[in-house]
């Protein structure tokens, strides 16, 4: 398969990017690369049109996506976008024979500006990229940034919830950090935050930034846009893992709590059964 392909530049600021992400986000380099080339080919399909066949490679030389244009050799062109006929492709100085496909870099990176002006006017009338190609470069800048920004956000998102989704129903401690719209109350728990609802909040108790905070991680949502561990100092079984917490013969199944009322904020009272009885 013939290419033409641009010769090899400095490391890139999207290069940069990816490394930096990968190592204070810990989220895998390979992962990252894929979803870049994916964005940028799919953003490449909006601009030059969906019918062509283009393919986006990331470049570790030169720290940006390559973009190629994929044509097969033909006798007579019934697609333009997809075939090239074998007189005009030896007329451009191509060694091509029927059925190659011929594969060409599409210039679209400022740096690379001299190379695409060449390619317009050797290859101009046959790959008709130019128009597009100026505006895909304002395009596939933009992608790359937004698409970065949104895997962190996804990765963050995916470690907290396998971090967290064994705890459910266990006691957490944190930090409170602020209150939130509707009273709520956002709590630090190390590498993430959770949110302690208004309604999940017990009426006598008063917190401030700062203060040491022990509650019940009542569950997880994992596609919330916000915080997605939600807290309670309210629910009964706050009550029976404090006691397995203080209790020893609790902890260890000697004793066995079968029922508990609370008011928050008030009062509690349990019932427990010893195995041993």
């Amino acid at each position: 398969m013939a290419q033409q392909q641009a010769p090899q530049s400095s490391e890139g600021s999207l290069l940069q990017a990816i490394e930096m992400v990968a190592k204070e986000k810990g989220i895998d380099r390979a992962r990252l690369v894929k979803t870049v080339e994916e964005a940028i080919l799919k953003a490449a399909q909006s601009v030059f049109g969906p019918n062509r066949e283009l393919q986006a490679t990331f470049n570790e030389e030169s720290g940006q996506v390559d973009l190629f244009q994929f044509m097969t050799v033909v006798d007579d062109v019934s697609d333009d976008e997809r075939e090239i006929a074998l007189e005009d492709a030896q007329k451009s100085g191509l060694e091509a024979e029927i059925g190659e496909e011929l594969g060409f870099q599409i210039f679209w990176h400022p740096n690379d500006a001299k190379k695409a002006a060449e390619q317009d006017k050797e290859f101009g009338d046959l790959l008709m990229v130019k128009q597009a190609r100026s505006q895909f470069g304002r395009i596939a800048a933009q992608t790359a940034k937004q698409v970065l920004i949104q895997r962190v956000r996804d990765e963050e998102r995916d470690l907290i919830f396998n971090e967290f989704k064994d705890k459910k129903g266990e006691l957490i401690k944190g930090v409170v950090r602020r209150f939130e719209k509707g009273n709520n109350l956002i709590v630090d728990l190390g590498r993430a935050e959770g949110i302690l609802p208004f309604r999940e909040q017990t009426p006598r108790e008063t917190y401030r930034p700062g203060d040491r905070i022990v509650a019940l991680l009542k569950d997880i949502d994992r596609e919330a846009r916000g915080p997605q561990i939600i807290l309670s100092r309210a629910d009964g079984k706050l009550v029976e893992k404090l006691f397995e917490s203080e209790v020893p013969e609790i902890y260890e199944g000697i004793v066995k709590i079968v029922a508990c009322a609370r008011e928050p904020g008030a009062r509690s009272k349990i019932a427990v059964m010893s195995r041993d009885a």
